[in-house]
């Protein structure tokens, strides 16, 4: 099944039936408009009994009528005044079938079990003028709405109104705020919904459960802060992890080892009773994503590799393709993991923690004395492991194994400073920041050390030519010193 995502930039008016639009030629110098264009759109909306999509700010629709027949689903975007939206044609998705899976699955980790039926049925005339400039090139479209909606939920009724929506082409922000202004002065008013479905049924989004986290906040503030927000993050890259999207799978591995950062890193802020399963779970699910994330690094690095080489066909087969299956093979085994009713779960445990939290006995503490605490904590087990590294001899087995741990614990140390950033607390950020470049360097140098042990294997396991055999020692070589170079550079520090 395919699909289309683009990112809608758009101004929303309210406005009197019958408002006579304005010429928008003189929105651009040398400007012109098209003839416009009347369409009868007919949509339907889905969403949950309790309109979950719509209190996350999400919209779900199938619609006939005009030039984009098909199943839409609009969602928040970090860009101002946007909103990502993706399209199924009806080509690509069955009408009979209910939602279609592909749709199902991007909102999977905010409808977790229930179950999608329509919700409201929103009938609209609309005519449409495009917005040219000097050279003919489309820069926005301006839409004259007449609505009629009727809610589908106990109680809803019918409602009717009119609006204009102003939506960029090829048009830049001067030209969105030029048009709010213009057709402000022609009568257009300040829109009373975010969408047509949210005036249909009157749904609310739900509020921010961010914080204000300042030095005064206690330490229950602070980690509920850090949990919302990248339990916000983890939900918003589910469904990019899905299509493996790029880096997609690596932000919401992050998410989760954040997470699971901040319950362990303040262990008297919550109870162990109500974090440690939610800390277990976090964990596996870290090891899904995983493996599918490292085999993405994996496969990306054989084709830089490659790319510098004149590879024979038997080792871009080894490398390449080979790696390309089993990265296929482990995003299949992560879509199935996110599919489940344990990771459901783990996401509804998340919610429950963060809106009803059991407190621990540094739950009213000051949040710049626990964070300090924690931070403090979490860099003094990076040092002892960078004193044990002095024990051994350089290069041999336990030396490296040792590096692996400094890594590790790098990571967790710069996780925990940057949870107590909002206490601003500049120690907490040179802490953060030096564990940082520990972890970038000692990562360079982990993963030459698994490319090097997959070319091994590859070397003794698979028949290849005495020519791959010599670009394989190439490859090899290459790895070696990128490995060095990063050591070096974490011993500068």
């Amino acid at each position: 099944m395919s699909a289309h995502e683009s990112l809608e930039i758009e101004l929303k008016f309210d406005v009197d039936a019958g408002l006579p639009a304005p010429d928008l030629a003189g929105l651009v110098p040398d400007g012109s408009v098209s003839t416009p264009q009347t369409y009868l759109l007919e949509a339907t909306y889905y969403d949950t009994a309790d309109t979950v999509l719509a209190r996350h700010r999400t919209t779900l629709r199938r619609r006939t009528g005009g030039t984009d027949s098909g199943w839409h689903l609009k969602r928040p975007s970090t860009v101002k005044s946007a909103r990502r939206e993706l399209g199924v044609s009806f080509d690509d998705a069955p009408t009979d079938d209910g939602v279609p899976a592909l749709i199902r699955d991007q909102v999977a980790a905010i409808v977790r079990r229930g179950e999608l039926s329509p919700v409201a049925t929103i009938t609209t005339d609309r005519t449409v003028t495009s917005v040219f400039d000097a050279d003919g090139r489309e820069l926005a479209v301006f839409c004259e709405d007449l609505v009629s909606a009727e809610s589908l939920l106990p109680g809803g009724g019918v409602e009717r109104w009119a609006e204009w929506e102003f939506e960029l082409v090829e048009g830049d922000g001067a030209l969105l705020k030029r048009a709010k202004a213009y057709l402000k002065e022609a009568g257009a008013r300040k829109a009373s919904s975010v969408s047509k479905l949210a005036r249909a049924i009157g749904s609310q989004p739900i509020a921010d459960e961010q914080r204000d986290v300042g030095p005064k906040s206690t330490a229950l503030d602070l980690v509920l802060a850090g949990l919302a927000a990248h339990r916000d993050a983890l939900v918003a890259y589910d469904p990019l992890a899905r299509d493996d999207a790029p880096d997609a799978v690596h932000q919401m591995r992050v998410a989760a080892r954040r997470l699971r950062s901040i319950l362990t890193s303040y262990p008297q802020v919550l109870t162990p009773e109500s974090v440690d399963p939610i800390a277990a779970e976090l964990k596996l699910l870290g090891t899904v994503l995983g493996e599918a994330r490292d085999l993405e690094v994996a496969l990306e690095t054989n084709e830089l590799m490659l790319a510098r080489e004149n590879s024979p066909a038997d080792l871009y087969e080894a490398l390449v393709e080979g790696e390309r299956v089993r990265h296929e093979r482990a995003v299949r085994a992560m879509r199935y993991a996110l599919s489940t009713d344990r990771y459901l779960t783990l996401l509804d445990d998340l919610d429950d923690l963060i809106a009803d939290p059991t407190p621990g006995i540094d739950a009213d503490s000051p949040a710049r004395d626990v964070a300090a605490e924690a931070v403090a904590a979490s860099y003094r087990r990076l040092r002892r492991a960078q004193k044990a590294l002095r024990g051994y001899d350089s290069w041999s087995p336990e030396w490296v194994e040792a590096l692996h741990t400094i890594r590790k614990r790098a990571k967790a140390t710069r996780y925990t400073a940057e949870s107590a950033a909002a206490v601003r607390r500049s120690s907490f950020a040179d802490v953060g920041d030096y564990a940082k470049k520990v972890q970038n360097h000692l990562g360079v140098f982990n993963d030459t050390a698994v490319n090097r042990a997959k070319l091994a294997a590859v070397a003794e396991h698979t028949p290849l030519s005495p020519a791959a055999l010599f670009v394989l020692g190439r490859l090899d070589a290459r790895e070696e010193a990128r490995g060095r170079k990063s050591v070096k550079a974490y011993r500068r520090l």
